[in-house]
């Protein structure tokens, strides 16, 4: 077992990380193309399953402990105001209220994104956090809440970016800008760039504000065993939550467990410890009993985050024969009432070859609900922008869209100037371009006859998703040749049991139904990163497989040790030794324990570090086939291919899923999904799911994913890449573009609502 404590960097959501930790130093040949191999790639069904389709499936939701009590928050109704006072003597005398916290009495607990405490005299949102109640039953708590007085100092408010960069209403004594001073970049000499274009052009782009709506909502379980707090979470980051909460309560790190099996979506969103978590643990540790805290569906659209809005502003140099000169982005984001990032210039940066590149985007305080991660956080806004623009520059210069971007191919991350570990962006391009029939476009955009008009689009995705250490994961082989498995992560509904079982099932070469995979605690699985950015397999697969062949070792050491014969003289196959020389069968594993005197072997897979000297990133194109009718502005989205370059597919059959749901989700941001605020009040008008508009099933087009890749040999010894953000990213481009095609009017703010097409067309 070779190891190293080293640096590893990889960018996940939002930030390149840093991180320092023990790394594999074994080495492993590439696996065999998929075609060959027994379990990886193949359409397996999902080992939990049955659980979820049955019923009895554990989601934090559904624990229930004896004496469990519940848990309810009082929020601001204004978009910005100071807590004069409250008295909650009323609600006190409910008979089943067990404790109020508010600012008056709770702990003061610097809270780590930006507010002064937990509970901040300061409301800077409608949903900001006043109090909680802790009483018998949520109906009784929701009363309890309705009896609370509290007064306030109402102040001007500042929901919109531009108003807000204005100054005139001070959301924080700092400024209103994040970091109080934008985001830049800069490379070659953007003036230059510009006098050597033979067209320059700029336009401009803005997207909504989009919430997360999981299935699941956030809500947390706690409960207190002496100075042991256990708690039962809906998070993407078991360890992420353990920490942040040892870090607000001011209590070890080994005083916590924290546990998550199974989980109804996250998104980004879930990705750090809640608020609501830390007044549940303080109210359990007050009333010695256990606490449930979940947020309705006006909280999840009110206060646990969202993506952040964009206006942005593009500038493009070209040549005649379609060579990008010069490219300038400036935009801003309102990001909310606290810290949180709202940039969205990386895919301009780096999607296309261009040497002259200017940036320089705000972040900006708002008093609406703060930006979290969501599914390729800037990505989905900065390729629907850019992909418009190539789209417009391609046609002021008379060239295919397509054959633009191959004209402006990159074959280096031009940010760091490192190659890419792979890239088959342009065979996604013709295939997906094959698949779609891109030859049957308009040529000239809302030249087709009749008033239903048809048009396709394209975009292309550029993401991280390589994932990193460190991550670790056991394996114990039992004595009946079963496999435990315990992993350093967490599922969100994506089918991570699986493919760790899966890639132990090829290593090992056992039946997958021999694999059992505990996950999502703690106290029993060893460290593993948090589950978000596309990093989940990248970073697990490699350990699981690290784990798996170091039990192959100990198997061939074991075997010949009891056949008293060389390692070298005997072969392994589907969980058995067989002689090199007559092919004869010696031994199956399960006896080789037995023989061992051993009740289990166990072994710990490390992820390896990465390549510093290569970028791992994803690509890929999706394809748009739609339908507009020009009497009152519907758009049906008939097809989308998504053709990618992911690595190696671990499990087929969740992969498609996984394109599926972000398709969907990309056809939400571009067609309806939008937070409307009224400026006036600073209050959300449609914060619930009736009002806030959301895909169904009726709106599925047809889709169809391809990949490209067999396996990034670099990125990692599994050659496995991520594809959660890879599938929505290009998907509100495509459609935009397709819009386009089919009407002969941009559309250049999202969502393509009716209405917007109507008045372009007939304004």
């Amino acid at each position: 077992m070779a190891r190293k404590i080293k640096k590893s960097r990889f960018f996940f959501e939002e930030n390149f990380i840093e991180t320092i930790g023990e790394v594999s130093q074994n080495k492993y040949k590439p696996l065999k193309n998929n075609e060959k191999l027994k379990y990886l790639g193949k359409k397996i069904s999902r080992i939990d399953g049955y659980d979820k389709a049955s019923g009895t499936a554990v989601f934090t939701f559904d624990i229930d402990l004896p004496g469990i009590t519940y848990a309810k928050t009082l929020r601001s109704p204004y978009a910005n105001a100071k807590i004069k006072n409250i008295d909650d003597s009323k609600a006190r005398k409910l008979k089943g209220v067990y404790e109020i916290i508010h600012y008056k009495n709770a702990p003061k607990i610097k809270w780590y994104y930006g507010s002064s405490f937990l509970f901040d005299q300061h409301v800077r949102y409608e949903g900001d956090e006043v109090a909680c109640v802790v009483a018998d039953s949520e109906e009784l708590a929701e009363k309890a809440i309705g009896l609370i007085s509290v007064e306030y100092e109402i102040l001007p408010h500042a929901t919109r970016a531009e108003e807000a960069m204005r100054n005139k209403v001070k959301i924080h004594k700092s400024g209103n800008i994040v970091r109080g001073k934008p985001g830049t970049y800069e490379r070659g000499d953007i003036n230059k760039g510009f006098e050597e274009a033979d067209l320059v052009f700029e336009d401009e782009f803005s997207t909504e504000v989009a919430i997360h709506n999981p299935t699941e909502v956030h809500c947390s379980v706690v409960n207190w065993e002496g100075d042991k707090l256990i708690v039962w979470d809906s998070t993407q980051a078991v360890f992420g939550v353990r920490n942040s909460l040892a870090q607000s309560l001011g209590i070890p790190e080994s005083n916590i467990r924290v546990i998550k099996k199974y989980m109804g979506g996250g998104f980004g969103s879930k990705l750090e410890a809640g608020k609501y978590t830390v007044m549940a643990a303080l109210l359990a540790q007050k009333i010695g009993k256990p606490v449930k805290i979940a947020l309705d569906r006006r909280e999840n659209n009110l206060a646990v985050g969202n993506r952040p809005d964009s206006v942005q502003k593009l500038k493009g140099g070209v040549k005649s024969d379609g060579t990008l000169t010069a490219l300038s982005h400036y935009s801003y984001s309102s990001v909310g009432a606290y810290p949180a990032g709202g940039g969205c210039s990386w895919p301009l940066r780096t999607m296309y070859k261009c040497p002259n590149v200017k940036v320089e985007e705000y972040s900006v305080y708002t008093n609406t609900g703060r930006g979290r991660p969501f599914r390729a956080p800037g990505h989905v806004q900065g390729i629907f922008a850019l992909d418009s623009f190539m789209d417009e520059l391609a046609e002021k210069i008379g060239m295919d869209p397509l054959e633009f971007r191959l004209k402006n191919y990159t074959k280096i991350d031009q940010v760091s100037g490192r190659p890419y570990s792979t890239k088959l962006l342009k065979e996604c391009y013709k295939k997906g371009a094959k698949k779609i029939d891109w030859n049957k476009r308009n040529k000239i955009p809302g030249s087709g006859k009749g008033y239903l008009k048809r048009g396709i689009g394209m975009a292309s995705q550029i993401w991280w998703g390589g994932g990193g250490p460190p991550a670790y994961v056991t394996l114990k082989l039992n004595q009946d040749g079963s496999v435990n498995i315990l992993a350093g992560t967490q599922d969100l509904g994506t089918g991570t049991y699986t493919f760790i079982a899966q890639v132990a099932a090829e290593i090992l070469e056992i039946p997958i139904e021999n694999i059992d995979v505990t996950i999502g605690d703690t106290d029993v699985v060893p460290y593993g990163p948090g589950s978000g950015g596309s990093t989940t397999a990248p970073s697990i697969a490699p350990a699981v497989r690290d784990a798996a062949e170091q039990m192959k070792k100990k198997l061939f050491s074991g075997a010949a040790a009891i056949l008293n014969v060389e390692q070298n003289e005997i072969n392994y196959n589907s969980g058995k030794f067989y002689s090199k020389k007559d092919k004869k069968e010696l031994i199956g594993i399960n006896k080789i324990i037995r023989k061992m005197h051993e009740r289990v072997l166990v072994t710990t897979g490390a992820r390896e570090a990465n390549n510093d000297n290569y970028m791992v990133q994803s690509f890929g194109a999706q394809f748009a086939e739609v339908e507009v009718d020009t009497l009152i502005g519907n758009v049906k989205v008939l097809k989308i291919v998504a053709a990618h370059d992911i690595g190696r597919t671990l499990n087929r059959q969740t992969l498609e899923n996984q394109f599926h749901g972000g398709i969907l989700q990309g056809l939400g941001f571009a067609l309806m999904e939008e937070q409307i605020v009224d400026e006036y009040t600073g209050k959300i008008l449609n914060a619930n799911m009736h009002d806030y508009k959301m895909p169904t099933i009726y709106d599925v087009p047809e889709i169809e994913v391809v990949i490209v890749s067999e396996g990034d040999k670099i990125a990692n010894n599994m050659g496995v890449k991520g594809i959660g953000e890879p599938a929505i990213i290009p998907t509100a481009g495509a459609i935009a573009n397709a819009v386009y095609n089919a009407i002969g009017v941009r559309i250049k703010s999202l969502p393509l609502t009716p209405d917007k097409i109507i008045d372009s067309l007939y304004s």
